[in-house]
């Protein structure tokens, strides 16, 4: 059965416990969700020169964020890693074998609510720093071959995010900028795809002064096939600057 892609927007590593309307919301899905053979995710939080392919059999759960509440470094999320897929994208794509990476914040703080159970196997692809969006973008292609074997296919970043423009309230009013970009994302993400591969929104460099959250959003766009729509899951700010947008292609 083919299974969908996601982006999921993760915001603050607080989200991992907080209970609000994102975090309900994701909850709500991952009740919907089919339940797929496998889970690939590439997260803003693995970021390389050159790809990457984590292959582990037990992948352990990264804490890789600092000055958070204690309880954050407690929980585990132990699911299974992914052998066959892992070394077939690693085959496909021609990149690196990687057999220490485990599950990074970006990847088990959206799974966490997706799949509480821990109950289906995840590796991880990196975001290749060295190559430009377009290639990004073509990765897609493969990735919707996965998608026809079972693997559910997750990129987690921030449709914006600018840390240095934060408000630490989380329920702080949506700043013009990140409005005007998030609404013209939006409109983009449906009709406009070349947008999005080349960077053509308004405030897009105060948006993302680095690309590590952004390139996540266009392999899930590039997997998509003629006769799959894409649809908002979640709309959203949190702290003021952080579009939490969420969206699902097939």
């Amino acid at each position: 059965m083919r299974q969908p892609a996601l982006f999921i927007s993760h915001g603050s590593p607080m989200n991992i416990v907080d209970d609000n309307p994102y975090t309900r919301r994701l909850k709500q899905l991952g009740t919907t969700l089919p339940k797929p053979k496998a889970i690939l995710i590439l997260s803003a939080h693995w970021a390389t020169n050159g790809s990457a392919v984590s292959v582990v059999d037990k992948p352990e759960t990264i804490h890789d964020f600092y000055g958070f509440p204690d309880s954050l470094y407690s929980i585990q999320y132990d699911a299974e890693g992914e052998m066959t897929a892992s070394l077939l994208l690693a085959h496909l794509t021609h990149a690196r074998i990687d057999r220490r990476h485990g599950l990074d914040h970006g990847a088990w703080s959206v799974l966490v609510h997706l799949f509480p159970k821990h109950d289906v196997p995840v590796f991880q692809c990196s975001i290749d720093l060295s190559k430009p969006a377009l290639w990004h973008y073509e990765l897609g292609k493969t990735l919707s071959t996965l998608r026809n074997q079972g693997v559910m296919i997750i990129g987690s970043g921030n449709v914006t995010h600018n840390l240095g423009d934060i408000d630490m309230n989380r329920d702080a009013p949506v700043a013009p900028w990140a409005k005007a970009f998030d609404d013209s994302f939006a409109d983009a993400l449906v009709h406009k795809h070349e947008k999005l591969i080349n960077f053509d929104f308004p405030y897009f460099e105060h948006a993302h002064p680095t690309l590590e959250h952004y390139l996540p959003i266009l392999p899930i766009l590039g997997s998509q096939q003629e006769n799959e729509s894409i649809t908002t899951i979640y709309e959203g700010f949190q702290h003021g600057t952080l579009s939490m947008r969420c969206f699902q292609v097939g």
